[in-house]
Formats: C-alpha cells, sequence, structure tokens
C-alpha cells in the first residue's frame, strides 16, 4: 500500500509538518502492522469467531502499552464483564510508543495464534527501522522491548483464562437431523465450526445471551407457510440477481472455509473473515481521518472486543436455533438442482453472522468518526476483488447483511434480527466505552 504525503516547502512550515507527518507515519506503521495478523490468519484459516479473538487481545495489548503512558486514554478495561488485574508498568528511558505498542501486539499475536511465530520477522524487522529510520538506540529498543513484554504477558495470563482451553473437552456437535435443523452442506460438508463458542469469556457483554434476538420465523414446508415465504424468496432472489448484487455478494463473502474441487482435489481459497474486513475498514478510516497513534489504536481495540463479543452472542443463537439452512431444505421442497453463488459456512443459519457483527461495528465505527463518513473500501483487494464507495459505516454494515440473501446462505428473518442484535450490542458497548462521543 502506497500513502503520498504532500510536502510544503515553505521554511516556516517545516517544523509543523515534520511533526505531522511523523504521527501520520506512525498510525500508518500500526496500521500495516495489524494487516500482519489478519495474513497469519488467512494462512491458518481461522474461522471467524477465532479471528475475533486473534484480533481482540494483541490490540488490546497494544491499548495498554498507550494507556500506561497517556492521560489521554480511558482505561476500558474497567467496563470489562470480568475487569482483569493489570498491573502498570514503568515507561523505560527511551520509550517510544509507536515500538512499543506494536511490539507488543505482536507478541501476543505470536503467542496465540496457530502460526504466530511467524511473527518474529516482522518484531525483527520493527527493531530495523526503529534502528535505522528512527534512531532509536539499541539500548532504548532492548528497554522498550521489556517494557512490551511485561504488558503482553500480563494480556497473555488473562487470555489463559477466557475458556478457549476448553472447548475441546466438551462433548462433539452432532447434527439432530430433524427436518428443521442444521446439517453440513455441499461441497465440504463440514463439521459445525464452534459450537460452544458461547462459553468463551466475553468482554463487555455480561452473559453470552444478553442480546437474545427475536424467534425465527416457524419451520413450515406447507406452500402458504411464512417460511415457505422466506425460503422462497431466497430462490427467487438468487435466480434473478443483477451483476451488482453478485458483486455485493461476492465483496462481502468473507468465507475462510470457501473450496474449489479440481477433480477429485479440494483448493481451498483464501479469504478474510467478516472480522478481519472491519477491521481492514477501520485502518482506511484512521488513514482517512488522519488519526495519530492513539485514536488509532484506540478506534481498532474498542472495535475489535467489540466484534468479539458480537461473534460469542451471535454463536449462542445460532447454536441454540439450530435453524437448517437454504441450500439443504431448497434442495429438498423446491429444486434438487439449487446451489447458492456463495458456498454455505459449516453452522446454523439463524441469526446471520456478518449481519450482526456488521451492524455492531456499524454503531461503533460511527460513534468514533461520525456520520456522514465517506470512504472507499478497499479491504478487499489483496484477494482480488475491487473496491466499493460508501456514504457511512451504516450503509456498509446495511449493504453485508443483505449480501447474505443475494448469496443465498441466509433467510431474510436471520438478516434483520440480525442486524436488530447488532444493533443493540453495539448500542450497548457504545454507551460503555464511547459515551461522551
Amino acid at each position: 500500500m502506497k500513502y503520498i504525503f504532500i510536502l510544503i516547502t515553505t521554511l516556516y512550515l517545516i517544523p509543523h509538518h515534520t511533526r505531522a507527518q511523523n504521527r501520520i507515519e506512525a498510525s500508518e506503521l500500526f496500521i500495516e502492522e495489524v494487516f500482519h495478523l489478519t495474513e497469519i490468519m488467512v494462512r491458518d484459516v481461522a474461522n471467524p469467531p477465532v479471528a475475533s479473538r486473534f484480533y481482540a487481545y494483541p490490540l488490546l495489548a497494544s491499548y495498554l502499552v498507550l494507556l500506561q503512558d497517556s492521560g489521554e486514554m480511558e482505561d476500558i478495561t474497567k467496563e470489562f464483564s470480568s475487569p482483569p488485574n493489570f498491573q502498570k508498568v514503568s515507561i523505560p528511558k527511551g520509550f517510544s510508543s509507536e515500538f512499543s505498542a506494536v511490539y507488543a501486539m505482536l507478541e501476543v499475536g505470536k503467542k496465540i495464534m496457530p502460526s504466530g511465530h511467524l511473527l518474529n520477522e516482522k518484531q525483527e524487522e520493527l527493531k530495523t527501522i526503529f534502528r535505522k529510520k528512527r534512531k532509536l538506540s539499541k539500548k532504548a529498543i532492548g528497554a522498550n522491548i521489556e517494557f512490551s513484554t511485561q504488558i503482553a504477558n500480563q494480556v497473555l495470563d488473562y487470555v489463559k483464562t477466557d475458556g478457549y482451553n476448553k472447548l475441546s473437552t466438551y462433548i462433539q456437535y452432532s447434527p439432530k437431523k430433524t427436518d428443521s435443523t442444521w446439517f453440513p452442506t455441499p461441497p465440504s460438508y463440514m463439521h459445525a465450526i464452534e459450537p460452544h463458542w458461547n462459553t468463551i469469556r466475553p468482554f463487555f457483554i455480561q452473559r453470552a445471551d444478553q442480546f437474545t434476538p427475536q424467534p425465527p420465523v416457524p419451520f413450515d414446508t406447507s406452500k402458504t407457510s411464512e417460511f415457505y415465504e422466506i425460503m422462497n424468496e431466497v430462490y427467487t432472489v438468487t435466480n434473478h440477481l443483477s451483476a451488482e448484487q453478485k458483486e455485493i455478494a461476492g465483496f462481502w463473502d468473507c468465507n475462510p472455509f470457501a473450496v474449489e474441487y479440481t477433480g477429485h482435489m479440494a483448493i481451498g481459497i483464501k479469504k478474510i473473515s467478516p472480522g478481519g474486513h472491519w477491521i481492514g475498514i477501520t485502518g482506511i478510516a484512521c488513514s482517512q481521518a488522519n488519526f495519530d497513534l492513539k485514536q488509532t489504536v484506540r478506534a481498532h481495540t474498542i472495535l475489535a472486543l467489540t466484534l468479539h463479543d458480537a461473534f460469542i452472542s451471535c454463536w449462542n443463537e445460532k447454536y441454540r436455533s439450530d435453524r437448517i439452512r437454504p441450500e439443504t431444505v431448497i434442495n429438498q421442497y423446491i429444486d434438487n438442482d439449487w446451489r447458492p453463488i456463495l458456498q454455505t459456512p459449516p453452522f446454523p443459519e439463524f441469526t446471520s453472522g456478518h449481519s450482526v457483527v456488521s451492524a455492531s461495528a456499524g454503531e461503533i465505527l460511527t460513534a468514533i468518526f461520525g456520520e456522514p463518513f465517506e470512504y472507499v473500501d478497499t479491504s478487499e483487494e489483496y484477494f482480488g476483488l475491487p473496491a466499493r464507495k460508501f456514504t457511512s459505516f451504516r450503509a456498509a454494515a446495511e449493504e453485508a447483511a443483505i449480501s447474505r440473501l443475494y448469496g443465498g446462505i441466509h433467510y431474510r428473518d436471520a438478516i434483520e434480527y440480525g442486524v436488530a442484535q447488532g444493533q443493540k450490542l453495539g448500542q450497548y458497548i457504545r454507551s460503555k466505552v464511547l459515551v461522551d462521543q
């Protein structure tokens, strides 16, 4: 990614410009390093809930680094449903908030992601940048690393108590094989993903069922039923999509499990997760708003913690209602040859995950950046998709939600009730940590 800075040559303005450029460069470096987390998750094929966890804790470490150094940063951990006992760490001589915020983030990511060891290289590159370009002494770099590691280790201790390590001890989920409940879908027929995610400790919400949505439309395949109506809508809409609707579906696909088959060979298609897409949008917005490092870290962290809680809320409902996907029921009752244009993800249908997390993200980013906030979303260009322009974060969230109908993987009620669920969760978190915005 290239960034162009306008150089003002008037001698009187050079000091101000230098400070402004340094401020922008610090935030841009941070945004670039956050993307390295995304690259690791894509490599590891991290599922959407797990990916949200992999963003949340590293970014929390960055936030805590800046919290130690600034009276401008509020202590958002006081609003956690299970407040951690983080201890203050003394600021070292030659302290670099930019270096330490990034190093701590990479340190946590390195320890919690399967391929996290690859971030060692990024840490070494960071040391080189600050030694050669930022002129930070070897001694100062060492002091900053020690400081950052102390922060990271506190976060890692907190990570160990969130319930993730217990997931493998629960009874394996088995499809119920009833007419109305979820069953694995083609082409891979994968097992259900993270059926016990509601046991993970949230950050801000009090419990997984705090924002339980309105109940789904009752399952009934008679042609006069409401369920048949929403099922048939998926079938009809997907058979008459415009070129733009297809583009919208693909832009918000964000399915890390997508595969293509060549003969008997399955080839995984690398895609970003829903949370990763919104993390990318946050970086774009911070760059456009010329946010400094503290503002950039704050926006990313609050957004990441919100996404984490949104997935807990949504996954609680998915496995509570355990509703059948459109692909399964349409093949059985309408058209055996029909396939959605997007591959159906491997978990129950209600509510729509992208609808929940996008609506919650839209509320948080609107609180931080205001409305309207026009921007061009280039976050999918890395994956070969063209950019899309939006007039606001809420407009983007609405498009993300309806994309699930165009893609043929959700019914309308799962989308609309999911949006309402995400909005309520986002507004709740906004009231706790963004009350003055």
